[in-house]
C-alpha cells in the first residue's frame, strides 16, 4: 500500500465516522416522522409558506448535524422557479454567521441541495459576506466553492 492509498484510506474511514456520528446526533434531536415528511414535501408545493426552509434542511446531510448542533440554520432570501427545479439564494442565520467553519458549510449546503431533483441551483446571499472580517472574506471567496449574489441587485 502506497501512501496515496493510505490517504485515501484514512479520508474514507474519517468521512464514514463523521457521516455516523451525525446521523445519530439528528436522531436524537429530530422526529423522524416530521423530517420524512418534509423531506418528501415537494419543494414547489413549499415556496412562499413556512414549510420551505425546514423541507430544505430535511434534505441536508451531515452538515445538518453542523447547523444544528451549532446554533444556526439557513434562510431563503431569494426564491426563483425554473421549469428544471428552485433557484435560490441562502443566508446562514445564527451562531453560522461568521463562524470560521463557515466555507465548509456553505459547501455542505450547496453540494446537498443541489444533489436534490427540485433543486436547479443554490447561491448565497452577498451580506453574509459583511459578517466576516477581512481576512475571512477573501478566504470564502477564494475557497468557498460557492457562489455569492447581491440579491438587491438580482432581484
Amino acid at each position: 500500500m502506497d501512501a496515496d492509498d493510505l490517504v485515501a484510506m484514512y479520508a474514507a474511514q474519517a468521512k464514514a465516522s463523521i457521516e455516523k456520528e451525525a446521523a445519530e446526533r439528528l436522531e436524537a434531536t429530530l422526529d423522524p416522522e416530521e423530517e420524512d415528511r418534509l423531506r418528501n414535501l415537494p419543494l414547489a408545493e413549499a415556496v412562499d409558506t413556512p414549510h420551505l426552509v425546514p423541507a430544505l434542511l430535511a434534505r441536508l446531510g451531515s452538515v445538518r448535524a453542523a447547523l444544528d448542533g451549532h446554533g444556526g440554520g439557513i434562510k431563503a432570501t431569494q426564491v426563483d422557479a425554473t421549469p428544471s427545479g428552485l433557484d435560490l439564494v441562502l443566508d446562514l442565520t445564527g451562531a453560522c454567521v461568521s463562524c470560521g467553519a463557515a466555507p465548509g458549510t456553505l459547501q455542505g449546503i450547496k453540494t446537498d441541495l443541489e444533489g436534490d431533483a427540485e433543486v436547479e441551483r443554490i447561491r448565497f446571499d452577498a451580506v453574509l459576506l459583511d459578517s466576516f472580517d477581512d481576512l475571512g472574506r477573501d478566504f470564502i471567496l477564494a475557497h468557498g466553492q460557492v457562489e455569492f449574489v447581491n440579491v438587491e441587485a438580482s432581484a
